[in-house]
């Protein structure tokens, strides 16, 4: 059986784990890319896994067209695992250093999460997030480091792919892991009908958070 601190510990790192890199909705791996300056979005999903646990989270973003290189963005999320519950909120700015049209994208992308109940800082992010674009294909790594009360200090690397299957369909794959734990994966659909004005995805994926093994991804994402 799991103690109160091992499912605070689980709760937390489920809570936390997908937003912190959020290449789109459920994505864990990032890519350098922001928002269209002059467009903000509001990305919103949600994650189950078995044994009745899960996260829902909403995050609105903009870029501003006089600052073309830094989108300003945050969510907040809720995390249950049929013991606990547990919401954050965050601020999350992302600053695109290198566009990928020069065929290397370079970005920093930085979170700071607030445990909403108790009013503390939850978890903490720096991740570097690299592009390379290749015609129908687009690579994505992600290196980086996180601190959440739960586990402290941790590094973080993932690797990403996407595809275009058509003009309203891409795929993706995609592999992340911690100094512990085992490593995650995660492959998806997203279509995007609307000339680009919405985004909806759904994923798949092992040890999102370190701790489930299984977990099922639906995401909803609105430009203006």
């Amino acid at each position: 059986m799991i103690g109160r601190q091992g499912t605070a510990a689980c709760l937390a790192a489920l809570v936390y784990a997908t937003p912190a890199w959020a290449s789109g909705v459920e994505h864990v791996v990032d890519d350098s890319a922001v928002e269209t300056p002059g467009t903000c979005h509001v990305e919103n999903w949600a994650t189950l896994y078995r044994g009745g646990a899960g996260v829902a989270v909403t995050g609105p973003a903009c870029t501003r067209a006089r600052w073309p290189n830094l989108e300003i963005g945050g969510y907040a999320s809720h995390g249950w695992d049929g013991r606990m519950q547990e919401t954050q909120i965050a601020l999350s700015p992302k600053w695109n250093v290198r566009d990928e049209k020069r065929g290397l994208g370079i970005a920093l992308h930085a979170t700071a999460a607030l445990d909403a109940g108790r009013g503390r800082l939850a978890a903490a992010s720096l991740v570097a997030p690299f592009t390379i674009p290749a015609g129908r294909l687009r690579f994505n790594v992600n290196i980086g480091a996180d601190w959440t009360r739960s586990a402290g200090y941790q590094a973080f690397a993932g690797a990403q792919v996407e595809t275009t299957l058509c003009n309203t369909l891409t795929a993706m794959a995609e592999v992340f892991a911690h100094d512990s734990g085992p490593a995650g994966q995660q492959v998806g659909l997203r279509w995007t009908p609307g000339g680009g004005r919405m985004d909806v995805d759904v994923a798949y994926g092992r040890y999102l958070d370190g701790v489930a093994p299984h977990g099922v991804s639906l995401g909803l994402t609105v430009r203006r």
